[in-house]
């Protein structure tokens, strides 16, 4: 088996408006470094990580100001209107042949040993994978009214974390065979929709990502520990 080749998708054309900041999130700043500095550092220092490919939106006043805007492996595509059509622009700028990682620009405390795991598990199987972490808490399911309709079974529940590696070319077929595309939340969904098969690795649960302003806090403390 030959040795894979790796490449990393990263959409950051996203307003993030939860976060309540008049910037989007990706560029608000953690320990004197934006967010998405930290998200791309493990990949851009990774040996075997080819290529980086950040998705941004076309009135994107930040992202040419940051230092790590000119590393040799980072490249920047015009993001879409929605997530999946900023992955998939940058997916078609990347060679077919490349496992490419998928990877939140606002999960700023992803660490190389799950990253490791992932490219592991291409060296060894043909089937493209994601970080997830157990769900260790009692689920609930409501109403649309916020009444609790009943409680769902924890047993082989996951929330579901990035980087998601796939193929380029499997992935990039699996999102253009789909029609409804507001049914794709991830890439996993995606392959899953097009009849696929995804594997889950166990990552870290601090890989969190930065949606609500407490989540700042959070990251901070993760990425003071790191």
């Amino acid at each position: 088996m030959n040795k894979p080749c790796f490449s990393v998708v990263m959409p950051a054309a996203g307003i993030g408006k939860r976060v309540g900041s008049d910037i989007p999130k990706q560029y608000l700043t953690i320990l004197d470094k934006t967010i998405i500095e930290y998200s791309l550092a493990p990949f851009l220092a990774h040996p075997d990580i080819n290529q980086v490919v950040v998705s941004i939106a076309d009135n994107d006043q930040w992202f040419n100001n940051l230092s790590v805007a000119n590393h040799p492996k980072l490249s920047m595509v015009k993001g879409g209107k929605e997530r999946v059509d900023s992955v998939l622009s940058a997916l078609k700028s990347l060679p077919v042949t490349d496992y490419v990682l998928v990877h939140d620009a606002a999960r700023p405390c992803i660490q190389a040993t799950d990253i490791d795991k992932l490219l592991d598990h291409a060296q060894q199987h043909d089937s493209g994978a994601m970080l997830a972490y157990r769900v260790r808490d009692t689920m609930k399911r409501s109403d649309p009214e916020q009444q609790i309709k009943h409680t769902v079974d924890r047993d082989n529940l996951w929330h579901a974390l990035t980087p998601q590696m796939f193929k380029n070319q499997q992935l990039i077929n699996a999102i253009t065979s789909i029609e409804a595309q507001h049914l794709i939340t991830d890439e996993a969904s995606a392959i899953e929709l097009s009849g696929g098969s995804v594997s889950i690795i166990e990552g870290r649960s601090d890989n969190i990502k930065v949606t609500q302003a407490e989540d700042l806090l959070l990251a901070e403390f993760y990425l003071s520990k790191i």
